[in-house]
């Protein structure tokens, strides 16, 4: 492959030294192409395997791809490190323009390293990087409000992302999550404690470059093939309609939706939080990622009255979607629209992970029915299925962490469990809690076995849901071909910086077409192999951090409630753990 000059240049930011260094690697882009598989590599270049997630050692790796900037639905940033919930691998994705920013800054990568003696941000404007002081932001509860403040004091220039934590960040919740533009995040695995552990609040980033293209006639057809296959999509505009909450009635219908900590796996309050209800009552505005034409960001507006003042309301514009009404509604069985959406304001206000927030509730008030934690543990708090309000209380005091449990809360749900018991019901998978789909046996293989435990690893969920309708065997042996496959080709779009939702549209045709108009040349074959080799490469990362496959831990609970196509087959998901074991150490 040939690489295309801003997207080899990586920014390496020392924190501890305030120290700035700008370093051309055309070898990384030609090996990787972007995104993922750099991040991966400067990861693996930057951070010791031995290194505290939590220390000075443990680089934040900020990487974007070469159609960012170019095309629609590139618009994400991946971020690796080391992760402090889980010990291993740290991968998180935004959207938002924080990827545009960083490439019309003229970076592929930015490399974080070092801790600071004091709070501050970081300001990339073009060339210049600035370290502000940030201490009367450290400790503020809004994300919305760190961002006002930023955008007031920073006038910057072009193209803007703000990327911030809050209190969760600062106080080391492992799973504490990074804001970026208001409704975006970087959620999974934590980067928001690595953030708070190098006294980092935030990043403002700037960029005004222009990206010129190879050959423009070719780029304007191609980018318009691409934005017409998108905007003519039916899976599009039903995420642009209802965003992803148009998942939850279809998931309770077939009975995959986790439900009062998969107690059960439909609930009968669904209807109420849909994604058709939220949109009918509550839905206030669509929202897009930079150079997106489907807009699946939906905000809710939520009015509250004042507590005092007759006839005064305050209304909050909130982001929801499916993974968040799954882990602080169905989870919990809150069934309330309006109390879900405050809890949600709660988690955001703290920046916190909603699906491991919710997940840690869930086995928290399982834990209280079963009297394995007292009153006492939770501070006071009452814990009940379906109540916001408590949930909302025990949010702010795994933050503020006053008592053991809350402690072993702000840990994650294994954490908590190996503390108290009930480990038979802590829903987390390679450490990392659950994501909203009991759909199957490869959907759990997906978690445990994809690089970084999530659903969007291998669509393991999707693998279940497609065997079901052809009435296929829900275990056989062709499925850790399909679930690698899956994961390989998703470690490209991932180094292009294309969204998951558009997988679809690009086919490894569209993606070597979109590429030669950047003036970079692939085949289907050299993209396939470049796949399988950042996969590689993160397992690499993993099994030199000391994890391995075969001390993962099933949670009996999977096998106690029925999936869509029955009770899961404990020996069947054991089987298909050790064949992507056996594949992993092939490749490693």
């Amino acid at each position: 492959m040939l690489s295309a000059d801003p997207l080899s240049r990586v920014l390496t930011i020392d924190l501890t030294t305030q120290k700035v260094a700008v370093d051309v690697r055309p070898d990384l882009v030609d090996a990787a192409i972007g995104g993922a598989g750099v991040a991966v590599q400067l990861l693996a270049e930057r951070c010791p395997p031995d290194a505290d997630p939590l220390g000075p050692e443990n680089p934040i790796v900020l990487a974007v791809g070469p159609l960012v900037g170019l095309f629609p639905l590139a618009a994400k940033t991946v971020a690796m490190f080391k992760s402090p919930h889980t010990g291993n691998l740290g991968e998180s994705h935004a959207g938002g323009r924080s990827a545009v920013a960083i490439r019309l800054a003229g970076y592929g990568a930015v490399v974080i390293t070092g801790k600071s003696t004091r709070p501050v941000y970081l300001v990339i404007d073009g060339e210049k990087v600035l370290f502000r002081d940030a201490s009367a932001l450290w400790g503020l509860h809004s994300s919305a409000t760190v961002g006002r403040v930023l955008r007031e004091r920073e006038s910057g220039t072009g193209h803007r992302s703000i990327l911030r934590i809050g209190p969760a960040g600062e106080k080391g919740v492992s799973y504490a999550g990074v804001i970026t533009e208001t409704y975006r995040h970087f959620g999974r695995l934590g980067l928001g404690a690595v953030f708070g552990a190098k006294q980092l609040k935030a990043i403002v980033v700037s960029g005004r470059r222009a990206l010129p293209v190879a050959d423009p006639p070719a780029y304007r057809r191609a980018y318009d093939a691409v934005y017409q296959a998108a905007v003519a999509s039916p899976a599009m505009r039903k995420y642009h309609d209802l965003g992803t909450p148009m998942n939850l009635l279809p998931l309770n219908a077939l009975q995959a939706l986790p439900t009062r900590n998969l107690q059960a796996a439909s609930f009968d309050g669904a209807e109420a939080i849909s994604g058709e209800a939220m949109a009918e009552t509550f839905l206030g505005r669509r929202l897009a990622c930079s150079h997106c034409p489907v807009a699946c960001i939906h905000l809710a507006a939520l009015r509250t009255p004042h507590p005092e003042e007759a006839y005064f309301y305050k209304t909050s514009m909130l982001g929801y979607d499916y993974e968040l009404i799954y882990a602080l509604g169905s989870l919990l069985g809150v069934a309330d629209p309006a109390a879900l959406l405050l809890l949600t304001d709660e988690v955001e206000a703290q920046g916190l992970d909603a699906i491991s927030t919710g997940v840690v509730l869930a086995w928290t008030i399982e834990a209280c029915e079963r009297d394995l934690v007292s009153a006492r543990d939770l501070d006071g708090v009452a814990l009940r299925w379906g109540d916001a309000d408590g949930c909302r209380e025990a949010v702010r005091r795994i933050v503020s962490q006053p008592t053991d449990l809350y402690r072993a809360m702000a840990r994650g749900v294994d954490a908590a469990a190996k503390t108290y018991g009930g480990g038979e019901f802590a829903l987390a998978f390679g450490g990392n809690e659950m994501a909203g789909y009991h759909t199957g046996p490869v959907g759990y293989l997906g978690f445990l076995a994809g690089a970084r435990h999530s659903h969007l690893d291998n669509a393991g969920y999707s693998i279940d849901q497609k065997r079901l309708a052809a009435g296929l065997p829900a275990i056989d042996d062709s499925i850790v071909d399909d679930v690698v496959a899956e994961e390989s080709w998703r470690q490209v779009l991932a180094s292009l910086s294309v969204c998951f939702f558009a997988r679809g549209i690009y086919t490894p045709d569209v993606v070597c077409e979109a590429l030669a108009c950047c003036g970079v040349e692939a085949s289907a074959d050299s993209l396939r192999a470049i796949g399988t080799e950042t996969l590689t490469r993160k397992w690499a990362f993993k099994k030199s951090c000391g994890f391995s496959l075969d001390s993962l831990g099933l949670p009996e609970r999977i096998f106690e409630t029925a999936s869509p196509s029955g009770p899961i087959d404990r020996a069947g998901l054991v089987r298909l753990l050790a064949r992507f074991a056996e594949r992993v150490e092939e490749a490693v």
